[in-house]
């Protein structure tokens, strides 16, 4: 009889090799793509709506050798082709399709997209095609040849089409479809928008043959003078010459690579430690012949010590937020740096040294913009409410998710909290899913914390218990609660919580809606006025959780969620936001600012 762990792995290699993710041309995508020689395929990209999928299936729904991926052209005026990219319309990539084409605001299917691009091929260099994130499944085509399938929407993928690319001119083309599925992570429903497309940057990567496919550079654990510095070439190759560069730590070391195509080291170091008021980051080179790809690191430490979060071996509160990837005023599917600056600022004027990346990873310039400012951060995988437990192909999914988040983000010093889900109901199944993704973070990476968001359970009255089997797994504890909103009270002040666990913990979420400019009684839902007392009363419960490390309201800015269908209030914003979708700061920005500055006053 298989054991849960072994059905786990059995669905996660069928499932991978349904992904295409053990095909010829797939490759794990690199690390620091931003850092190597690259070439934008961002720009403008034609499209054709597929409602019916006829250019993937027959009119008998097998798939067609005739579909839309092969961009064909009438060759003769007898030729029919009823499909015609280069005359169709085009949208802007990276961006969702929702917000550029308005009969497209709600559409859920598939949708073609094609690119056309210049290349000239160079010796003892290889091609990646590489995809920051498409929402939810991508079929990709270079050429007329399909090299992969990947699904997964927030998460970074790759192809070596060197094969496929040819001098001069070629293509690309995409089959999108973002339609939700029962089995899917996250599943049918879920309180944001189901943005479509392809929302992160394509870059064309060349790399040498044998290229630098991995790296990371932290500090040991327990020990801040000390780097750790391991790297990792595309193929087994033993003997190659790999140089890592800290200038200004005056750090300059040649490795040489084992059977495996793999080293490491530890080196004496003494860093100035990255932290929200002095967020040092150093110039690294890594090298290896004539490849060179460069990067900025910061170095820290984060561990816990019984119910005390500890940055750099000192006690910090986390004055947090919750944000969406959707940007300011124009709520699209954020993908920039220059997208995250508004967010990032509204965040700074709370008060805020912390910022929970809900509930999917975020997009890697956000990451590294938030790193560059100051700003600790949470992400997550989007294992959201409830989930298709026990099917092994959707742990698969998950596991896939959380292994490309940490393999892209570890080297950043911001992150100092992997979480594996949101809001899951309690089961056996549940705990089981679960727990092995805490396992399998530790193993990807055992010097940052593991978390999740929990509900609450065993409330009576007044008094509140969290009692989650979860919290053997994690390293800080973190629920969710909506006391004066979904749950509805007298006076949240009263309240008592008992959270039976020597960890530290986070109020991951709280508050409630209102929608700017409506004012009125505090006792009429909706209106400012309401959750201005909502924020003054669970502030002043929260105060009172013993062990309480830091706090995540619910959320910066409203979003778009079609859960939310209210007229004249929401039209389909969850208007939870601290500052309205037009930016507008609402009374309970200020009540939480003020909180939050009397702790920095404090020292807190």
């Amino acid at each position: 009889m298989m054991t849960k762990t072994k059905m786990f792995m059995t669905g996660v290699l069928s499932t991978l090799l349904s992904l295409g993710a053990f095909a010829q041309t797939e490759v794990p995508a690199p690390q620091n793509v931003y850092g190597r020689q690259y070439v934008s395929l961002n720009g403008e990209w034609n499209y054709i709506v597929d409602v019916q999928e006829q250019g993937y299936y027959d009119y008998r729904m097998n798939p067609t050798p005739w579909g839309f991926f092969r961009n064909a052209k009438p060759q003769r005026p007898s030729d029919l082709v009823e499909y015609d990219f280069d005359a169709s319309p085009t949208m802007h990539v990276p961006g969702d399709w929702n917000t550029q084409d308005e009969r497209l605001f709600f559409y859920e299917g598939t949708i073609w997209m094609k690119r056309d691009f210049q290349y000239q091929q160079q010796a003892g260099k290889r091609a990646l095609l590489y995809f920051a994130a498409v929402n939810y499944e991508a079929i990709v085509y270079v050429n007329g040849k399909k090299v992969g399938r990947h699904v997964g929407g927030f998460t970074p993928f790759c192809y070596d089409v060197t094969d496929l690319v040819k001098d001069g001119s070629n293509f690309v083309i995409l089959k999108i479809d973002n339609k939700r599925h029962v089995d899917n992570v996250p599943t049918l429903i879920f309180d944001w928008w189901n943005y479509g497309g392809i929302t992160r940057d394509v870059l064309l990567l060349t790399v040498d043959d044998t290229y630098i496919d991995d790296y990371s550079l932290q500090l040991v654990k327990g020990n801040d003078k000390l780097l750790h510095f391991k790297v990792n070439l595309n193929q087994a190759k033993a003997g190659e010459q790999v140089t890592l560069t800290i200038p200004e730590l005056k750090v300059k070391k040649t490795i040489a690579t084992d059977e495996a195509g793999a080293a490491e080291i530890d080196l004496k170091a003494k860093p100035l430690l990255w932290s929200p008021e002095n967020p040092k980051l150093y110039k690294v080179e890594i090298a290896k012949g004539g490849e060179r790809i460069s990067d900025e690191i910061g170095f820290r430490t984060i561990e816990t010590r019984g119910r005390q979060l500890l940055l750099n071996g000192k006690p910090i509160f986390l004055r947090g937020v919750c944000s969406h990837e959707e940007t300011a005023y124009t709520s699209r599917r954020c993908n920039s740096a220059e997208d995250a600056d508004t967010l990032l600022a509204w965040a700074r004027d709370l008060g805020c040294n912390f910022i929970r990346l809900a509930h999917y990873p975020h997009n890697e310039h956000a990451v590294r913009e938030a790193e560059r400012q100051g700003f600790l951060l949470w992400s997550e995988i989007p294992v959201y409410w409830t989930i298709s437990w026990s099917n092994p192909d959707t742990y698969a999914n998950a596991e896939r998710q959380l292994s490309d988040m940490i393999r892209r983000d570890k080297n950043r010093a911001a992150i100092i909290i992997w979480s594996v889900a949101n809001e899951t109901p309690h089961s056996d199944a549940r705990d089981a899913f679960l727990s092995q993704l805490a396992k399998h973070a530790k193993e990807m990476d055992n010097t940052r914390l593991i978390s999740m968001a929990m509900e609450v359970t065993g409330a009576s009255n007044y008094v509140n218990r969290l009692n989650d089997n979860m919290n053997q797994y994690v390293d800080v504890v973190s629920f969710n609660q909506y006391v004066g909103w979904y749950r509805d009270v007298n006076d949240a002040s009263k309240m008592k919580w008992e959270i039976p666990y020597e960890k530290p913990v986070i109020v991951s979420e709280f508050g409630g809606g209102a929608k700017a400019g409506l004012h009125g009684d505090t006792g009429q839902r909706w209106t400012e006025e309401f959750q201005e007392k909502l924020y003054q009363e669970n502030l002043a419960m929260l105060s009172k959780v013993e062990g309480l490390a830091g706090t995540c309201p619910w959320v910066l800015k409203d979003f778009r969620s079609p859960r939310r269908p209210l007229p004249e209030i929401q039209n389909f914003f969850n208007r939870k936001g601290l500052v309205s979708d037009q930016g507008k700061r609402k009374r309970a920005f200020y009540v939480l600012k003020e909180w939050y500055n009397q702790l920095i006053i404090n020292n807190l």
